[in-house]
């Protein structure tokens, strides 16, 4: 039976990888910068993340949630303390497409509004809602347009107003950093302003945090730069360190009635496992600390290279923009100095996504690789 052919795919086969390194069927081993779309957190094969998923998968791997599983409620509390989001509720399911799902939907029962507000460029996932509220019609099937969603600009703010003010808005969704999008960002007082908006309205501030979450901005979240309260907050991504998984904070304010959300994956023991590891490397490791370290590190040496036009993005969320397409480029790195990083919508960009365990002599590793090939 052949695989549905939807993915145009590199030549190389990973079959192993450990740290920051991933390595082939020949053995060539490849430095990862992209983390696999920033899942890889705490990096590969980290052994704390073995051990625990090793042994959680040898006592329970998975039963329902019409049980007692004292391992979500282990897991969010230390989510709690390392996020500095107290009192927030946790609700677990397992990619970030379905956490985005559940916020909408969360988002809809409790102001009883059908329709979305996004933004430009923005990506929230592929299915149903989700979809219907990225900016891609390419992805978005006849089934998902039948959703209520308005796309504005980002820094549109009189625009949010008007729209919000027609009371029929369950939700503003928005990424503070976008990914897929380009990792572009609004000015502080445009997002501070639609959260005031949004209280003022009864509509949901919705935080997409799937990418630019989980330390990767160089905060635990990207909204915590800026003065605001969302009432909604999406995880996945780096949260499993590549065990499938994704949730959604929810602001003491919204109530919880049974049979509101449901998952049969979701929260299950090994997936629990896997994140209370990724949260306890990620303090143990101080990686917030090394994320906005590597950062000024990288930001000194990508200023001194003339090709680069702009540099986008914050912590480990990085954005290299040229005055060319950069698909041969990725190309090149990956073939030639075997190095992996990211495209995005915006051809122009090279995405940089590494494990918050990287290290300044793989940033200089890159970049002496990235100036030998624009000069070749």
């Amino acid at each position: 039976m052949p695989l549905f052919n939807v993915y145009p795919l590199y030549d190389v086969t990973p079959v192993k990888a450990k740290g920051i390194y991933v390595y082939d069927d020949n053995k060539t081993e490849y430095l990862d910068l992209y983390g696999g779309h920033g899942v890889i957190s705490i990096g590969h094969g980290h052994p704390k993340y073995v051990e625990a998923v090793s042994k959680q998968v040898s006592r329970l791997g998975f039963y329902s949630n019409a049980i007692q599983n004292p391992l979500q409620k282990k897991l969010a509390s230390k989510l709690e303390e390392v996020s500095g989001c107290k009192d927030y509720q946790l609700f677990l399911c397992n990619s970030g497409a379905e956490a985005n799902e559940n916020a909408l939907k969360l988002a809809s029962f409790k102001t009883e509004k059908p329709r979305v507000i996004a933004f430009s460029n923005s990506f929230h996932g592929r299915t149903s809602a989700a979809v219907a509220a990225t900016d891609n019609k390419n992805i978005i099937a006849p089934i998902n347009a039948q959703q209520k969603v308005t796309f504005l600009d980002l820094n549109d703010i009189d625009a949010v107003k008007t729209e919000l003010e027609k009371g029929d808005v369950c939700a503003v969704i928005v990424e503070f950093i976008q990914g897929v999008g380009g990792l572009d960002q609004a000015d502080a007082t445009f997002y501070e302003q639609v959260d005031a908006l949004c209280k003022a309205n009864n509509t949901m501030f919705i935080a997409d945090e799937i990418q630019c979450g989980y330390g990767r901005s160089g905060k635990f979240f990207a909204y915590q730069y800026y003065n605001v309260t969302p009432d909604i907050i999406s995880i996945a991504k780096g949260m499993g360190n590549g065990f499938p998984m994704g949730g959604i904070l929810i602001h003491p304010s919204i109530e919880a009635k049974f049979g509101m959300l449901g998952t049969t994956f979701g929260g299950n023991h090994l997936a629990c496992a896997a994140g209370l590891s990724v949260l306890e490397v990620i303090v143990e490791q101080n990686l917030l600390e090394n994320a906005n370290e590597i950062s000024c590190y990288f930001l000194k040496i990508a200023k001194t290279i003339p090709q680069i036009k702009k540099i986008k993005g914050k912590g480990l969320m990085l954005g290299l923009e040229f005055d060319f397409e950069v698909g041969d480029l990725r190309k090149k790195l990956i073939y030639d100095y075997h190095i992996f990083t990211g495209g995005a919508m915006n051809k122009k960009l090279l995405r940089i996504l590494p494990p918050l365990t990287v290290r300044k002599d793989h940033i200089n590793h890159f970049f002496e690789a990235l100036v030998d090939a624009l000069e070749a």
